[in-house]
């Protein structure tokens, strides 16, 4: 018997051309009936709806309210809802969801100082090209200069 006929020896899978690992041979859902297979396609469609919802309200609020929103509030909804997807697309098909808390926050955490910091240097480059636009001594090289 050969060890492709054995189902307990999957090594052979592991080495050379893995793209019989996806390509069906490992399939855990042969029979679509079956409630394991329901109840991942019932997963997979509450997933699109959800987020359909939050794109959709995007867009609606984007082109027919932000006009009237003030700048900081249109800013703030849509970098909300954009954190909302992004979030609710690594807890379902990232399966962080799954994970232990401890380990959901060892990725969480360097993530979120890592945008802080972004939002740091930012914030300071900003505060330094203002400061060097505003001081004496560059508005007196602009007034010499015209």
């Amino acid at each position: 018997m050969s060890s492709h006929a054995q189902s307990n020896n999957i090594q052979h899978l592991y080495e050379g051309d893995q793209s019989k690992l996806y390509s069906g041979v490992m399939s855990h859902h042969t029979d679509v009936t079956s409630p394991e297979s329901k109840s991942q396609v019932k997963r997979i469609w509450k997933v699109f709806w959800i987020l359909l919802v939050i794109t959709l309200a995007e867009v609606v609020v984007g082109m027919f309210f932000s006009h009237g929103l003030p700048g900081f509030v249109k800013a703030l909804f849509f970098l909300g809802l954009t954190i909302l997807k992004a979030g609710y697309i690594v807890s379902v098909f990232m399966h962080l969801g799954d994970e232990f808390k401890g380990f959901i926050a060892t990725v969480l955490i360097p993530l979120f100082l890592f945008v802080w910091f972004i939002i740091a240097f930012l914030a300071d480059g900003g505060f330094w090209l203002r400061m060097n636009d505003e001081s004496p001594v560059r508005q007196t090289i602009h007034h010499v200069a015209k």
